[in-house]
């Protein structure tokens, strides 16, 4: 089941929590497809409740570089 198909299925149907590392104008470049990215952003955003948390990365504050990883 793709992202779409799940968030279409519980759309006005039932919760979803969604978390995500991306700001919402980055998940345009991650999906690819505009217009699938415009109803998959307005179903999860439309009554939805957001928190963005602006913090730093704990790979920063321990000095982790992923690509040793």
């Amino acid at each position: 089941m793709t992202l779409f198909e799940l968030i279409e299925d519980r759309h006005n149907n039932s919760s979803i929590i969604v978390t995500s590392q991306f700001r919402v104008q980055g998940w345009y470049d991650i999906i690819g497809e505009k217009t699938i990215a415009d109803t998959i952003l307005d179903w999860l955003i439309h009554q939805s409740h957001r928190l963005e948390l602006k913090v730093e990365s704990m790979h920063k504050k321990r000095g982790i570089n992923r690509a040793e990883n």
